[in-house]
């Protein structure tokens, strides 16, 4: 990661919050589900580092959240990571005091799913680091998640995708496009 350690400070201001794609679904709905996203601060982080639990849900069932992760932002790259009992975490974006005893035993490190980030022209913007692929068991299959992002005080736009990892074909998320969500809190 070539960020400032301003920069990195910046950053950790900008990725807190509650989050939703009303606008671009209501735009394109063939297109884009409305979603709500969290991205919550770990008091304390994890490894002495910034960490956000981090997760989502359909606007129209928001008590019914998916996708529960961590990001941690380490000095030379952001890493993800899952959560070892999803279920014990869900719901913790809406209700964000339930992660103050969230630690780095709850978590398992996902191999590959490191990213670089750069900042330039008023955004933060990751991508998948050099040489990595974001690749992981979950429910006795392999994943594979293509991870991006960018970033600013307003905004987060998410170009992460679920790929096939025999045939390469995405099968959910930005499929048609990055979703682009507006920081509502």
């Amino acid at each position: 990661m070539s960020i400032s350690t301003e920069e990195m400070t910046l950053l950790w201001d900008w990725l807190p919050g509650w989050y939703d794609n009303r606008t671009q679904s209501l735009a394109e709905p063939a297109w884009y589900v409305h979603l709500w996203r969290w991205q919550r601060g770990i008091p304390g982080g994890i490894q002495g580092q910034p960490a956000l639990f981090i997760e989502q849900a359909s606007a129209l069932t928001p008590a019914q959240p998916y996708r529960q992760r961590v990001m941690v932002l380490f000095p030379d790259q952001v890493q993800y990571y899952a959560c070892r009992e999803p279920q014990q975490w869900r719901g913790g974006g809406a209700e964000p005091e339930r992660l103050a005893t969230l630690t780095e035993g709850d978590l398992t490190l996902l191999p590959g799913c490191g990213l670089d980030v750069q900042y330039e022209n008023g955004a933060f913007q990751a991508s998948l680091c050099p040489g990595y692929t974001c690749e992981f068991e979950s429910n006795g299959q392999t994943r594979r998640v293509e991870l991006g992002w960018r970033a600013n005080a307003q905004s987060f736009t998410s170009y992460d995708r679920g790929i096939d990892p025999t045939t390469g074909q995405a099968l959910w998320g930005a499929l048609m496009g990055p979703y682009v969500f507006q920081k509502r809190a």
